[in-house]
């Protein structure tokens, strides 16, 4: 799979099936879009392209309030890449992609520099300026510039349209067993572990601490039965998200994990945590012992889901 900034960067020597979308977060119903246009582009002997945006095309247009995303753009590459697509393309969204007129877009870029025979989208994308192409428009387009367009029709789970808006609303009142099953996967935060106070360690409970992207959806604040992988290396874990107003309350929100049964140094090393389920809100306690035996008891919990 290549990855390329933009279409000038596409050097394709046969015809593409294009799917076409923001695609936050790489839902089941993305998924879906996506394994149907890995299947045509074989059946039609073509290169299979996602043109997807590195930032979101709301948080250009709207300015605020920003639209929080499901995904890094390492992730988004990282899912994309266990694939059997052939080129990836991170579109920057900006001021001047914004002002696209629809047509000259499928023209533009689909036709002229991607070489498009199929377009492959869901069935409320939209497109060109203000967003004024809809499913329709490209049919009618693809009549004109000669190319086919297969619209996947909406994803249902338990009588609910499967959406990025409907997932960041349930990571946002922590419900991440809703979660897990409209992503197909655990949701899951990045970063690089920073030095803390070490207030963990002294309560005997070793915490790798990381402070989450700003433009990224936070889990409701609580304790979290989790998986933290370090070095592709996956362990049992639970994480606090919140303030730690016990012993800290900084009021900045951070990710504090403790990763069961292990003792290395990881300050400066990437870690990811992978959000199972919520086990209580966050709370404040009168002295540091009442906390010492509440996260005893979560971590008892943990030992029990994981089986160690």
């Amino acid at each position: 799979m290549k990855i390329l900034l933009n279409t000038d960067q596409f050097n394709g020597k046969k015809h593409t099936a294009v799917g076409l979308g923001m695609f936050d977060g790489l839902h089941i119903g993305h998924m879906e879009l996506i394994n149907r246009l890995i299947e045509q582009s074989r059946l039609n002997k073509l290169d299979s392209v996602v043109f997807t945006f590195k930032n979101h095309p709301e948080n250009t247009i709207k300015k605020t309030p920003l639209t929080k995303l499901l995904t890094t753009e390492r992730q988004k590459i990282e899912i994309l890449s266990k694939t059997d697509l052939d080129y990836v393309i991170m579109q920057e969204f900006d001021e001047g992609f914004s002002h696209v007129m629809p047509e000259d877009f499928v023209r533009d870029i689909l036709v002229n520099k991607l070489g498009i025979k199929l377009a492959v989208v869901g069935f409320n994308y939209r497109f060109g300026y203000r967003g004024q192409g809809d499913v329709n428009l490209l049919k009618t387009l693809g009549n004109k510039y000669n190319f086919d367009v297969v619209v996947i029709p909406p994803v249902m789970v338990d009588n609910e349209l499967v959406s990025s808006t409907l997932i960041r609303n349930y990571i946002s009142k922590g419900q991440m067993e809703k979660v897990f099953k409209l992503l197909g996967r655990y949701y899951s935060i990045d970063g690089i572990v920073e030095e803390g106070k070490r207030l963990g360690s002294e309560l005997g409970f070793p915490t790798a601490n990381i402070y989450p992207h700003t433009y990224l959806v936070l889990p409701m604040g609580g304790v979290y039965i989790t998986k933290t992988i370090i070095d592709g290396k996956e362990y049992g874990s639970i994480t606090n998200v919140g303030v730690n107003p016990t012993v800290e309350n900084s009021g900045q929100v951070k990710l504090e994990t403790h990763i069961i049964n292990f003792s290395q140094n990881v300050y400066n090393r990437e870690i990811e945590v992978f959000f199972i389920k919520r086990m209580r809100e966050e709370k404040r306690f009168s002295s540091k012992e009442e906390l010492v035996e509440q996260i005893s008891e979560d971590l008892k919990q943990a030992v029990e889901f994981f089986k160690l």
